[in-house]
Order: C-alpha cells, then sequence, then structure tokens
C-alpha cells in the first residue's frame, strides 16, 4: 500500500497583498499528476489546508475541485484531511456527508461522547488499498487544543507513570538524592495520552499484516521553524511536544505545522512534509516536498521524499542587506526571464540605511522599471547606534517634566546616532498640535 504525505498548504493565502492563487493550483496539478504517477493508494493531508479560519469562496472551490479531480484521476483513492491551527475544525468538517461519499474522511474535531470521554472511533479510519481491503489504520488527530485533550488529575498522573509494580497510593521511586518531579504540563500529558489510547485501540482493530499510521498537527520538540509565517502555538507554556509521544511500533508519522520538510527526533519514519511552496521570504531557500510512503505489511517498506516544483521564485536582492547604491546597482543590472504576469517572481529588496530615506519606494521603483517582477516587500535594516553606557537614567521626576518632542528628541538619537532634522521635527510638531486639537 502506498501513501503520500502533504500538509499545509496554507489555500488562500497573500503573500504582502499578492495572492498565491497561481501558484496553489500549479501545486494542486501537479499533485493529481503524482497520485496517478506514484500510483498512490491514500493521501494524508496535515493540517493548514487554508491559510484562515474564514477562508474565500475561491480557497474552497480550489480545495474541493482537487478533490473532485483527485478521485477522477484515481478511482480507488481515500483522503484523509486533519484540522491545524490555521483551520476553522467546524467549517472544515461541514461538507462531511459530501466528502465521505466520495471517499475524503475529514477529522476536524475532537468530539466527546455523552459519558465525557473522548470518542476515540472517530479519529480511527481505515486505509484500504484498490482492492478494498483494509491494509492499515490512521489515528488522524487533528490539532489540539485544551479542551480536547483527556481530563486528568496529577494523582492520575502519577499513577501512570509509576512502574506495574508499584503499590497502588504510594509514590513512585526517585533516585536517591534527586527530588521527585513535579507534575507534567496537562497539556503535555493529555496529548500524550489521547495518542496512546488511540494507539491502543488501533491495535485492538489491527489484524495481522496490518501497519498503523498516525497524523498530527504540532510543534515537535526541536522542530526547526520559520517565524515568518508559522504561528506559535504555545498552550499552558507547553510550545513543543516530545516524539516520546508517539509509539514506537507505529510505522510512520505524517505531522503538519512546521513548513520546512524535516525528521523529528532523527527517525525516518516521523516527519514533516512541510508545506508545498515558500510561504514567506525567510523559506527561499526551503526544499519543498511531498513524501511517499510505501507500507509492507506492519511496517514502512520505503520513505521517500518528491520535490514539489516552484511555480513561482522568490528572489532577495542582495542577499544580504547592502546601502542604497549598491542595492539600486543590483537591481538595475538584474536579468530576468520574461514570464505571464502571474509567474513574474516575488522580490524583496534588502537595503542597510544610516538614517530616515523617505524617498525609497520611489527610487527602487524607478530601478525597477518595466523588468517582469512583482516588488513584494522592501526590508530596511539601520545601522544599530549603541545607547552611551554613561548616560544616566532619567529620574520620575525629570520623566514627567518630558515633553513629547523630548521624547521624539531622545528616541531619534537613540535610533540614527544624530539630532532629529528640522523638517522631522517641524512635521512632529504639526502632528502634536493635531492631536491636540482633536482632543480639545
Amino acid at each position: 500500500m502506498r501513501l503520500l504525505h502533504t500538509s499545509d498548504w496554507h489555500l488562500g493565502q497573500t503573500l504582502h497583498n499578492y495572492d498565491r492563487i497561481y501558484e496553489h493550483q500549479c501545486f494542486l496539478d501537479w499533485l493529481v499528476d503524482t497520485l496517478v504517477a506514484e500510483r498512490i493508494d491514500a493521501l494524508l493531508i496535515a493540517g493548514d489546508v487554508f491559510d484562515n479560519a474564514n477562508p474565500s469562496a475561491l480557497a474552497h472551490r480550489q480545495f474541493y475541485r482537487f478533490l473532485q479531480r483527485a478521485k477522477a484521476a484515481v478511482p480507488h483513492l481515500q483522503v484523509v484531511v486533519i484540522a491545524g491551527n490555521h483551520d476553522s475544525p467546524g467549517r472544515l468538517e461541514a461538507p462531511t456527508p459530501l466528502l465521505e461519499a466520495h471517499g475524503t474522511i475529514v477529522i476536524g474535531n475532537v468530539l466527546r461522547r455523552a459519558d465525557g470521554e473522548i470518542d476515540m472511533e472517530r479519529l480511527l479510519v481505515p486505509l484500504r488499498d484498490r482492492s478494498g481491503a483494509v491494509r492499515a489504520w490512521c489515528l488522524a488527530v487533528p490539532f489540539l487544543r485544551p479542551g480536547d485533550v483527556p481530563r486528568t488529575s496529577s494523582r492520575e498522573q502519577d499513577k501512570d507513570e509509576a512502574p506495574d509494580d508499584q503499590p497502588e497510593g504510594e509514590p513512585a521511586p526517585t533516585p536517591e538524592g534527586e527530588p521527585k518531579s513535579e507534575p507534567l504540563d496537562p497539556y503535555l500529558y493529555g496529548s500524550t495520552l489521547l495518542y496512546r489510547q488511540a494507539h491502543a485501540l488501533a491495535r485492538q482493530r489491527c489484524e495481522a499484516g496490518q501497519a498503523i499510521v498516525a497524523m498530527g498537527h504540532c510543534h515537535m520538540v526541536d522542530g526547526q521553524s520559520s517565524q515568518d509565517s508559522e504561528r506559535r502555538i504555545v498552550i499552558g507554556g507547553t510550545e513543543a511536544l516530545p516524539a516520546s509521544m508517539f509509539d514506537p511500533e507505529l510505522a510512520y508519522v505524517a505531522l503538519g505545522h512546521l513548513h520546512l520538510a524535516q525528521r523529528v527526533g532523527r527517525q525516518e519514519h516521523v516527519r514533516y512534509s512541510g508545506s508545498p511552496l515558500p510561504l514567506s521570504f525567510s523559506e527561499v531557500g526551503y526544499q519543498h516536498q511531498v513524501v511517499c510512503v510505501e507500507l509492507d505489511g506492519c511496517k514502512a517498506a520505503s520513505i521517500t521524499a518528491i520535490p514539489v516544483p516552484r511555480a513561482v521564485q522568490l528572489l532577495r536582492v542582495p542577499a544580504t542587506p547592502a546601502p542604497l547604491d549598491e542595492v539600486l546597482g543590483a537591481l538595475e543590472a538584474l536579468e530576468l526571464e520574461d514570464l505571464p504576469p502571474q509567474a513574474h517572481p516575488y522580490l524583496e529588496v534588502r537595503v542597510l540605511l544610516d538614517g530616515p530615506e523617505p524617498g525609497l519606494r520611489a527610487r527602487v521603483e524607478a530601478a525597477l522599471q518595466g523588468k517582469p517582477v512583482r516588488l513584494a516587500k522592501i526590508e530596511p535594516t539601520r545601522k544599530l547606534t549603541l545607547v552611551s553606557e554613561t548616560e544616566q537614567a532619567l529620574s520620575l521626576d525629570q520623566l514627567a517634566r518630558l515633553q513629547p518632542d523630548d521624547i521624539f528628541r531622545r528616541l531619534w538619537q537613540q535610533r540614527y546616532g544624530a539630532d532629529a532634522p528640522p523638517d522631522q521635527l517641524a512635521a512632529f510638531a504639526e502632528l502634536a498640535h493635531a492631536l491636540d486639537g482633536g482632543a480639545a
């Protein structure tokens, strides 16, 4: 049986006000062809299908049209989708009756039964080969919020962590001279317990020769993230979860959330597939990919990364910030392929400034006049001016006597290492006067 792992499509995303519709469509077209070429039986989409909780109608159409085309190209294909932290679980699950009729399973929410316990059956998805036989079981666990994890007490944690021969009601022993550890963070412990319970149920269902795979959308310990485009997940003080939460018997763990394709804990079978296209300029150097997993019985016989073609290039000119004159020269010398407008590369201009440059954008645009490129971002970097160590801190009385223009002068001096020019002081005075007038 062959699986394809992908995640973090972020349909509907814009890059500095430029939509990514063309790029996403190129990826989805390529993905349909890849499903056919790689003889895929099940497609695992590990969250963040959409860029936000209220995606546009166009983003929805792109997704559903892809599912329709994928099913037409590979009639036996199963698609398993879990919600990510960017997705709205309810919106993602809304068309479930229609999707399930066409082989797509969507798990957006962790639901509880009438007795308050988590409905684990719902998170367990049988994966079938082209003959219809069950070859694997998938733990389809969406992004977990605090209310999604099992409710436990510190007493239950201690009992769960104690050795099998530890008498009930007595604390677990600790090495001599070491204090007893504090109770685990409830979210971390609950997430681990949920995966353990789901895996235990899968083992009950599993027959000889069937594999168990898991899906998740979370930030794992030591995972390399992209701060420009990934929303931090911090719950109860816990940002990253340990790889030990996944049972070593799992044949494969398909993760989403981090945009850089990477292994977790140096384990071949625990992976982020990464996003299929760069979602910020900080991801220019990423090798975007999907991951093909071939199951043989209860194990993964092979795990192969398949590079995703980049439909639109992201350029950073220069590679590191440089003085404005150098940057303008580099932009004027830029030679670009003549492509259709929707394929024009995005450009980030990186310039090192000594002080304010009011006409910066106009000068950059003039240097790019007529070139087939989209100016997405100008990233100014200013030379740091350290505050003198001999400068004394102001007293509370001195602070109380400071006027707005005094603060403006001080901030200008700290940032640019020079006195504020008269025209900037005049502009600030005009602004302050206008605000005073508005308050009156």
